[in-house]
């Protein structure tokens, strides 16, 4: 235990360097936090989880694949030593007390310099919380103050329930929660609530990030990442590992982008613990489709413009024997489109709504990182969007929007 207690100060970290040693689940955790803070991340480890390697690609974070040297230290102002092994956490941390850099240890505390809190935020208030070294009882006092913060009176927070199999065994509650477009403010309250309350939180790569951060130290967070032409979990497997934690009595939390039944493979969840004789229960989440134009300014319908929207995945293109689309019908619709997961596949499906009688005018905006502080906004007409996207270099994720609601909300433009 420290002969003093921590003294409380909040670090301005825009800009600065910010070493992270370790790439796997504390990595994962308090990454987002930091780049939140406009910190310049560097991850220094040999190999890294697939949600990091998403970072990485994305030129969010660095990363030196590589073991630690002292010399990765070198004009950083913050460091978080978070591999598995106690005698690397041990010269990360010398290696900073050398340079007077304060250091954070994910093995013991104790033999750190700096602590991390239980964190939160209501607005531009940053709630953060040390209970010497007491994770649990830190995020539960965080929760009552925010609670305090957002009602005007302190509560206690809810646990999530726990149920019982229908062959009488005791068994953890499964909760599917749809973390909405990205922005950690736009998740539910009940949506927060039931992750602060998990004992597992299994997460996808797209689910808001910064809220891992907020998590007790002692919630398992189960990595199922899915990067575009990288390493999947496969559905079956994510399916397995929810049950399985589940009939461990474990209050368990399937954390995915969006809205958990738009594009979401929620259902095939819900199938696969009622199969699994496992009680489960859905937190919806905001629908990208509808709230990513919706937070750049861009209505889905608008009154005397468009009577209707429809939204198509774009994740196979037209003419494709996997296709459920009927796009020449969609063509035929004067009402908005709204395309999700469609980056790669956009050129043809212009091509085919082109043929399908559609307007080669048709305003069409590509909404990259939406609700993100990345967020921008890329617009086109269907003509020209297969050189729009290229010349702007658009990458996923990214809400497609096609129609006169775009007009609408950028006359200037057309």
């Amino acid at each position: 235990m420290a002969a003093h207690p921590p003294y409380p100060s909040g670090l301005i970290l825009t800009g600065r360097r910010v070493v992270v040693v370790g790439g796997g689940h504390v990595a994962q955790r308090r990454i987002p936090a930091l780049l939140a803070a406009g910190a310049e991340v560097v991850v220094v480890s040999p190999h890294v989880r697939p949600a990091i390697e998403g970072l990485v690609g994305a030129g969010e974070v660095s990363w030196r694949a590589g073991r630690f040297e002292p010399s990765d230290l070198d004009d950083a102002w913050y460091v978080i030593a978070a591999t598995q092994r106690a005698e690397v956490n041990e010269a990360v941390s010398a290696a900073a007390e050398q340079r007077r850099i304060f250091c954070v240890r994910s093995d013991d505390a104790a033999l750190a310099s700096a602590w991390t809190p239980a964190t939160g935020r209501d607005g531009e208030v940053t709630i953060a919380v040390l209970s010497n070294r007491h994770p649990r009882r830190s995020a539960a006092l965080r929760d009552q103050i925010l609670d305090g913060l957002r009602s005007g009176a302190l509560g206690v927070r809810e646990e999530a329930p726990q149920g019982a199999a229908p062959d009488g065994m005791a068994t953890g509650l499964v909760t599917l929660v749809g973390g909405g477009p990205g922005d950690p403010d736009l998740v539910s309250v009940a949506g927060r609530k039931a992750l602060m309350a998990a004992d597992v939180v299994i997460a996808d790569r797209l689910a808001p990030r910064e809220l891992l951060s907020e998590l007790p130290a002692d919630v398992e967070l189960v990595d199922v990442a899915k990067l575009p032409r990288g390493r999947s979990a496969q559905q079956e497997e994510i399916n397995r590992l929810i049950v399985e934690a589940a009939r461990g009595g474990r209050s368990v939390v399937r954390f995915k982008g969006g809205d958990n039944f738009v594009f979401g493979r929620g259902y095939e969840e819900i199938l696969a613990c009622r199969e699994a004789g496992v009680p489960v229960r859905v937190i919806p989440g905001l629908t990208s489709p509808v709230t990513v134009p919706g937070v750049a300014g861009i209505p889905v319908t608008h009154r005397g413009v468009t009577h209707e929207f429809t939204v198509v995945s774009g994740h196979v293109p037209p003419g494709h024997p996997d296709s459920l689309t009927n796009w020449s019908a969609l063509a035929g619709l004067n009402g908005t489109v709204v395309l999700m997961m469609a980056v790669e596949n956009a050129p043809a499906i212009a091509t085919a709504l082109l043929a399908g009688g559609r307007d080669a005018e048709t305003p069409v905006a590509v909404i990259c990182d939406g609700t993100m502080p990345t967020e921008r906004t890329v617009l086109a007409t269907l003509g020209t969007l297969a050189d729009r996207l290229a010349a702007e270099a658009v990458r996923p994720p990214a809400v497609i929007v096609i129609g006169e609601v775009v007009r609408v909300a950028h006359p200037e433009a057309y």
